[in-house]
């Protein structure tokens, strides 16, 4: 079986690196905070083009902690995208304001800046887009609507690890910009991780004094606050991948070029790349009416693959006693029934990439057309 991601092979180039790293922080004794977190944020934020890096314990809370800094609470609107993985909408409610779901661009499956706009309100606050599959959102406009309604830009990059949008690394662009550095992202711990990167130093210091109990000094606490912190055996890894990220992101876009080449067109939709877009390829994704078909057919053939996502966050049960629950979001409800991710991985090597196309060249037409 050609497994979607194989994280062991991932671990296993680097476990050299990845143990020296490990045995640096063990004997450091500094098991919280410390230089390794100091080390990564700064050169994370370097990366990505940004003045400010904070660390936090995970992408969700890099999403909830951005939007309480931003103070957004009760009475206030985010919009978000409606086929977004549910952490988008899970830190808009948990800080207790609203989600506005947007439908996507059909072909992009990003934020559509056009709906977005209709949907602004008085009542809106921010704009959450994600950079999904790994490629950016239109970014200009969706600032130039912030800009003139006085709104927040808060983006979801869990997913977009080194993506560029027109030649500059995502990271930078909004008020802030929210990672997770869960195991299977482009760059991914060996466990739960993230960050917020951002050019406004007033921000940065609020989510970091929110992750930490609410204090930026020992024993004083000057808000309500959380323990959501990065640590430092995970930033030490993270140190090391961070060099090794633009290689395997190359070896993702390799794969992809040949994907779009070499699948065939006349049974799926290809994923379509803006001029403005140079993709992370953390995913890539094919849709068609006969999904399911196609995800058996494959599996039978020996080829794993995944569905991102097979329910739309307003169908989820966690969202039925909400208003938002009776929405009406044709294109994110189609994209739940026909999206299929095939296997686009770093370690995946050149015979296992021609694999997985003839497997998909022999799924039989009629089953997927």
């Amino acid at each position: 079986m050609i497994p979607f991601l194989d994280l062991g092979a991932a671990t296993a180039e680097l476990r050299a690196e990845i143990d020296e790293a490990m045995a640096r922080v063990l004997d450091s004794g500094w098991y919280i905070g410390g230089g390794e977190c100091e080390r990564f944020e700064e050169d994370f934020a370097a990366y990505c083009g940004a003045r400010h890096c904070v660390g936090v314990g995970n992408g969700l809370d890099a999403l909830e902690l951005s939007l309480r800094a931003c103070e957004i609470g009760d009475g206030d609107e985010v919009i978000v995208a409606s086929n977004t993985y549910i952490a988008n909408w899970l830190a808009v409610t948990a800080v207790g304001a609203t989600v506005v779901p947007v439908e996507p661009d059909p072909l992009t499956h990003n934020l559509d800046p056009a709906l977005v706009e209709q949907a602004i309100t008085p009542a809106t606050r921010a704009i959450m887009p994600t950079h999904l599959y790994g490629q950016s959102a239109d970014l200009d406009p969706l600032l130039a609507l912030a800009r003139k309604h006085g709104l927040r830009l808060i983006e979801d990059a869990a997913q977009a690890h080194g993506a560029r949008y027109k030649g500059q690394r995502v990271g930078a662009h909004g008020d802030a910009v929210c990672w997770s550095f869960y195991p299977g992202k482009n760059l991914g711990a060996l466990g739960d991780g993230g960050a917020v990167t951002t050019n406004d130093p007033e921000l940065a210091a609020a989510i970091r004094r929110l992750g930490n109990y609410g204090s930026s000094r020992k024993y004083v606490n000057e808000v309500r606050g959380t323990n959501s912190r990065l640590d430092p055996l995970q930033a030490a890894v993270l140190g090391v991948k961070l060099r090794h990220l633009d290689a395997w992101n190359a070896r993702r876009a390799a794969i992809a070029r040949r994907y779009l080449a070499e699948l065939p067109t006349e049974r799926l939709i290809l994923p379509v790349v803006p001029d403005f877009a140079d993709p992370a390829w953390h995913l890539f994704v094919v849709t068609t009416p006969k999904r399911d078909r196609l995800q058996q057919q494959l599996a039978d053939g020996g080829v794993q693959t995944l569905i991102h996502y097979p329910i739309p966050p307003h169908r989820q049960q966690a969202y039925a006693d909400q208003a938002v629950a009776t929405a009406r979001l044709p294109v994110a409800e189609r994209l739940a029934e026909e999206v299929l991710s095939l296997p686009i991985g770093p370690q995946l090597i050149e015979q296992e990439a021609a694999r997985v196309i003839e497997a998909v060249r022999r799924v039989d037409h009629g089953a997927v057309a």
